[in-house]
């Protein structure tokens, strides 16, 4: 193990979401590795974060954040957390909370605006990085000019502040890829490093945690032993979760029977993608001849009548997520160039093989042919033919086989140690090594500075002939009318 360190987190919200979780096992982690571990939030609901964040598992310290609102009339977003990062920043910077700490190293993510402050104020303080994905290209996505002019200075300073990370890491090589071709030279001569996230393989191997009271659960438990198709993701457009009806449509009655595709996934009715999307996939199947329900709970979902062939799951608990888990012959994973993809792990880690699509981070985690397949998503016709090959084709041996595998490349390679690992190392490395250069909050105002006095002599400089210009028109021009 490296020496011990006074590792300070930065998190603007420490909810519950993929990034969140990634921070709860990154700080855990490093704290099992001896590490002092301290997390800053602007905000945490302790009705809606994860465990290792609200019963003392985790020295987590909520500052700033109560004079800026986190929006203003559902507007302001990216401004006001900002702002408020900053409030939190001041707050414990001049306070002498964070001084008292003594920090080896900060680890930031989601927002680098503050980073040319932590650099400025603790000039001997290294700075880690971890960029789950450029956030000017998520904001891209969306059509609205309005939006993209409103994003550029953003945009900008995304770029520019993240250059003075010592150290930048990302979820995954696709990600990297990405980084590296929007900001040239970012993270210095390293480069950008990966740190993949993980999946909590101790709860499995110790029979404890959201999974192991169901890890012995019969298919027979659900649905009278149908045999399950499974998708998790949220409704989103852009997870083409269609893409799994319309495969799952490919098969014949017959390949059908006593099977049923579920599609479960993050679900909140104020989000109004969420609720036309679900709509779209309703109409979607019954175009395509498919009878479907719609169930938000485990006494709902179970009681789904046998003749339904989608079953729609919506904001599934984790006690029924990990039945899903254990009884699904197959897990589908429909997204596109996805930054990484959590999911295809869970289900191979409880021995479920994955069809994912060929792009993006299944491509790091899904061994094709030997813990999952890789298909093309514009090619439907293969997908279906991947699912009938699980339903009808396959050896329960070859399944069993390819399942095992699954779990061992997770335990391998997805770990929370592999991880704890590697982001020590990480640390290590970007603390033994000089502060990168780049541009300082004092050499911008410098700069400024410089640039104000130039403006005010050339003004100074130019008074005098544009005086004398403006009062020689102005007399010839009383000459003409005289």
């Amino acid at each position: 193990m490296t020496e011990r360190k006074s590792i300070v987190f930065f998190h603007p919200d420490l909810g519950i979401g993929g990034a969140e979780r990634l921070i709860i096992d990154a700080a855990v982690g490093l704290q099992e590795l001896g590490h002092r571990i301290t997390i800053f939030t602007s905000h945490r609901d302790t009705a809606h974060c994860f465990d290792e964040a609200r019963d003392g598992t985790l020295d987590v310290r909520v500052r700033g954040g109560f004079l800026i609102p986190a929006t203003l009339f559902g507007r302001f977003k990216i401004l006001l957390t900002i702002l408020r990062h900053y409030h939190l920043l001041f707050t414990v910077a001049l306070n002498g909370e964070l001084a008292a700490l003594k920090p080896t190293a900060f680890f930031v993510d989601q927002l680098s605006a503050g980073i040319p402050f932590l650099r400025y104020r603790f000039p001997d303080t290294r700075i880690l990085f971890y960029c789950h994905f450029p956030d000017l290209l998520l904001v891209k996505q969306r059509q609205r000019w309005v939006t993209r002019i409103w994003r550029l200075p953003f945009d900008a300073v995304e770029g520019w502040s993240m250059q003075g990370a010592d150290r930048v890491v990302v979820n995954s090589e696709f990600t990297k890829g990405v980084v590296e071709g929007v900001w040239k030279g970012v993270g210095g001569k390293r480069g950008v490093g990966v740190v993949y996230p993980c999946v909590a393989t101790k709860s499995v191997k110790g029979g404890e945690g959201e999974g192991a009271g169901h890890k012995a659960l019969s298919e027979k438990e659900l649905w009278g032993g149908k045999k399950v198709i499974l998708s998790i993701n949220r409704f989103e457009k852009k997870k083409d979760v269609g893409l799994a009806i319309k495969a799952f449509a490919g098969l014949s009655t017959n390949e059908r029977r006593e099977t049923r595709l579920v599609i479960a996934g993050g679900y909140d009715s104020r989000v109004s993608e969420n609720v036309s999307y679900h709509n779209e996939l309703l109409l979607l199947a019954e175009s395509l001849k498919l009878t479907t329900a719609t169930a938000k709970n485990i006494i709902s979902a179970l009681s789904i009548p046998d003749e339904i062939d989608v079953l729609f799951l919506l904001s599934i608990p984790s006690q029924l997520k990990s039945m899903l888990l254990n009884a699904a012959k197959l897990l589908i994973y429909t997204p596109s160039n996805e930054h990484f993809g959590i999911v295809p792990l869970e289900a191979m880690l409880a021995e479920v093989p994955v069809l994912a699509a060929n792009s993006g981070g299944p491509l790091e985690t899904v061994v094709d042919s030997k813990t999952g397949w890789l298909r093309d998503p514009e090619k439907v016709g293969d997908w279906t033919e991947v699912m009938r090959q699980v339903l009808h084709g396959a050896l329960p041996g070859q399944l069993r086989k390819m399942g095992t595998a699954g779990r061992e490349r997770v335990e391998a390679e997805f770990s929370e140690s592999k991880m704890a690992q590697k982001l020590d190392q990480e640390l290590e490395d970007m603390v033994s090594n000089p502060r990168v250069k780049a541009l300082e909050i004092q050499d911008i105002l410098l700069i400024v500075g410089i640039f104000g006095l130039w403006i005010v002599v050339m003004v100074s400089l130019l008074r005098g002939p544009l005086v004398a210009a403006a009062a020689a028109s102005r007399n010839a021009a009383w000459s003409q009318q005289v």
